[in-house]
């Protein structure tokens, strides 16, 4: 997605056009058509966030919603359909083959329907009544796959059709409308879920990436029978936005465990393979065969890359049918591991996505992060900042890694690759934190800590929840989880390291100057979140910045350090909320 920042300047008479009267925000979520419609079916379907009042439904297991997920894509099809169809008679010629149990529609290069059979058979008998096309004087590669193609046997025949059918979005809100959003939010808080709500993954959306996954599972599995090609990232790990990228490995272990069970009395038997000197060498042939398959074979699979000599080898691809794009590796189970730590973090308390989410979309808007390699702080990295933060917290509001080892059984211990990997998977068994704070004290707190945080001699490490001293002089030092000895903003310069800080103490700053002096319901400029997303804020203070002699960053960390000495001789402001202190 393009950079938020980029145009917001031209929204600004979306706020001053509100009328004297600020309108509640549930009228603005009511309007059929538009996203805030859409983020009103979303808190109806999932409850809205509120700190401090947790789900106290039993969460499940990040082992179980992949697993079910794996399930529910492998009795699903993926259809091409005609522009305009009817939905009742397309899903009563579906039901010749089993009952359906959830479809949906969406665009991509056409109008397509996810169609999930009740079992998995009827895919099967789908299959069997569907031919190859036939293309004049074109050839066509007979693949029996999970993605058809819906034909009308006579077009002129059919009986005109109402409109078409009712799509479900795969793309996040434009910046207008995310603005709009933000502009006419109640509070900050209600800031923060509400950009939370609007960026994250759909249901349909989630469903979608697990198909593709499965679908890119039917073409390995020709060479490799019982694989599984499983997701991993921000498409698994709770803290994904629509139009995120697709990254999934192709995992081999679980075909030597089911050859393992065969062996009996005297004899072993093994199968006859190729070797090779060494797993890298492994990886890259099983890659460059499933690379060159996806290419020559895999319906919709587009500028197929072959990058075998990174230090994690890897192909990329455009899944044209899906819409993503994906990055296939091979028995990466670090980076699954990764992902069902970092699952656990966003399930465990309500206002953690919610404000990983406000401080990616901020870091975006800013030009801080990038889709492209280079010095830029990641999106991961940032996450982690996120987590620190929040375990620093009194009371902690996320425990430490070594926490959740400790609570750890036998069941859950996990070595991979020589890196200790055991942490507790059952969340149920980790006890809910007592920190009452508001998301909006979490911004600004965060902005404020950041700001001032002794990047040149300290680095950030989950696993202890606790300042330790760089040991190495990368600018930037956020210790990888279980790969310990792995620094994983490396990539990050003085200068962009410099960047983040004062855009840091700038947006504490803001924060600060709105609770004096908060805009009132009639007021026509934008507010809390919102401001914080315009680039007129960090280009008028670099202009300021030319004209004093003192930089901007010092400057605002001096006001900071004032309104912590004025904080000190009160505990709380007019409205009964604690001050902010740079006090871990």
């Amino acid at each position: 997605m393009a950079a938020l920042g980029v145009g917001l300047l031209t929204l600004l008479p979306v706020c001053a056009r509100r009328s004297p009267v600020l309108r509640p925000i549930h009228r603005l979520l009511s309007r059929p058509g538009t996203v805030a419609a859409d983020v009103r079916r979303e808190e109806q379907s999932s409850g809205s966030v509120e700190t401090g009042s947790e789900d106290q439904t039993p969460k499940k297991r990040f082992s179980e919603v992949q697993k079910e997920r794996r399930e529910q894509a492998q009795r699903t099809v993926l259809i091409h359909c005609p522009s305009k169809i009817s939905e009742k008679k397309f899903l009563k010629y579906l039901s010749q083959h089993g009952p359906i149990h959830n479809h949906f529609f969406y665009e991509s290069f056409g109008l397509y329907a996810v169609v999930e059979f009740c079992q998995k058979e009827s895919v099967a008998s789908l299959q069997s009544v569907t031919r190859t096309p036939g293309l004049g004087t074109e050839a066509a590669i007979p693949f029996r796959s999970r993605c058809f193609s819906l034909k009308l046997r006579s077009p002129s025949g059919q009986p005109s059709e109402p409109a078409r059918v009712p799509c479900n979005s795969q793309s996040p809100p434009s910046s207008k409308k995310l603005f709009e959003l933000l502009c006419y939010a109640e509070s900050i808080d209600d800031q923060l879920d509400t950009l939370l709500k609007a960026s994250q993954l759909t249901e349909e959306n989630t469903r979608l990436r697990y198909l593709t996954c499965s679908l890119i599972e039917d073409v390995a599995g020709a060479y490799f029978p019982d694989c599984a090609v499983r997701p991993f990232g921000s498409s698994v790990n709770s803290f994904g936005k629509l139009g995120c990228d697709l990254d999934m490995f192709l995992d081999l272990d679980e075909i030597g465990k089911f050859s393992a069970h065969k062996t009996s009395g005297n004899f072993l038997m093994e199968f006859q393979v190729k070797n090779v000197p060494s797993e890298r060498i492994a990886t890259q042939k099983i890659l460059s065969v499933i690379g060159e398959c996806l290419d020559q074979f895999g319906p919709g699979c587009v500028g197929v890359q072959k990058i075998l000599n990174a230090r994690c080898p890897l192909v990329r691809f455009s899944h044209q049918a899906s819409g993503f794009q994906c990055d296939l590796t091979t028995n990466n189970r670090i980076a699954l591991k990764s992902s069902e730590l970092l699952y656990i973090y966003g399930a465990l308390d309500s206002r953690v996505r919610a404000l990983v989410f406000s401080v990616r979309c901020w870091a975006r808007a800013h030009s801080l992060t990038s889709s492209i390699p280079g010095a830029w702080i990641t999106n991961f990295s940032l996450t982690m900042m996120v987590i620190f933060f929040l375990q620093r917290r009194s009371p902690p509001i996320l425990p430490t890694l070594d926490y959740l080892e400790n609570l750890a059984d036998a069941e859950d211990k996990c070595v991979i690759e020589g890196h200790n990997c055991t942490f507790i998977r059952d969340l149920n068994r980790i006890k809910p934190s007592e920190n009452t704070e508001t998301l909006e004290l979490l911004l600004k707190e965060f902005f404020e800590y950041f700001g001032n945080f002794a990047f040149n001699k300290n680095s950030i490490n989950i696993r202890q929840g606790r300042e330790q001293n760089k040991p190495e002089s990368s600018p930037l030092h956020i210790q990888n989880p279980f790969e310990t000895s792995l620094n994983i903003s490396k990539n990050v310069t003085q200068s962009q390291l410099q960047k983040f800080v004062d855009l840091a103490r700038e947006s504490a700053w803001i924060l600060h100057q709105q609770d004096k002096d908060r805009p009132s319901p009639s007021g026509n400029q934008p507010w809390g979140l919102a401001t914080l997303l315009l680039p007129s804020v960090t280009n008028s203070l670099s202009l300021a910045k030319k004209k004093r002699k003192k930089p901007a960053s010092e400057r605002i960390k001096n006001l900071l350090e004032s309104i912590k000495s004025s904080g000190a001789e009160g505990p709380s402001d007019t409205n009964g909320k604690r001050t902010v202190s740079t006090q871990a």
